[in-house]
């Protein structure tokens, strides 16, 4: 009888230690993952913290960079300056434009410092390494400091229309939704 008592305690025993066990494991997992969302939220947190010491995002005017006569309409312009370590600046644009043609014109008549080095025509361009451009930089912008929801709808919409324009020191790339009149530009500047 003792030893079936005997028996019975180590059984309860184990059994108890098993269940004590896998809480502590449940409790020592969740633990872990909760520190482990925490540590990379902190990280991206530090990493966006320090891209945006490094890489500055301020709005900007469009007729700051491109002062224009009346004949250009264009409507919701947002327009972001980006400087980078370096110094160099980047400008992104978007706005709504009543005349994709108007617009093209208005950009190559644009002032230039040097002739040489400008083109007196806009070029229809392929997307593909546009795209890619945006998807590479993108990556080293701080979080919310351009809004690249776009990127998704250029790369998917075969009716978008792609345009270099080099206007030194401007050289800038335009790139045109015939659909909803929206044009996304970057104006990048040359030393």
């Amino acid at each position: 009888m003792k030893n079936t008592i005997l028996s019975a305690f180590v059984l309860m025993s184990v059994i108890c230690c098993q269940k004590v066990e896998e809480s502590i494991t449940t409790v020592v997992t969740a633990t872990k993952n909760k520190a482990e969302q925490k540590a990379r939220e902190t990280v991206q947190e530090t990493v966006n913290e320090q891209l945006g010491k490094l890489v500055n995002a301020e709005n900007v005017e469009f007729q700051q960079l491109f002062p224009h006569d009346n004949s250009l309409q264009i409507e919701n312009v947002v327009g972001k300056k980006v400087a980078f370590p370096n110094g160099t600046p980047f400008y992104v644009f978007k706005y709504k434009v009543a005349d994709k043609d108007v617009l093209l014109k208005t950009l190559v008549e644009e002032p230039t410092t040097d002739e040489g080095k400008s083109n007196k025509d806009f070029q229809k361009v392929d997307g593909r390494m546009i795209i890619e451009k945006i998807t590479f930089f993108e990556k080293f912008l701080p979080a919310n400091s351009i809004d690249m929801s776009f990127l998704d709808d250029i790369k998917n919409d075969k009716n978008i229309e792609y345009y270099k324009i080099k206007r030194f020191p401007n050289a800038s790339t335009v790139i045109y939704n015939p659909k909803s009149q929206m044009v996304y530009q970057f104006v990048e500047v040359k030393k």
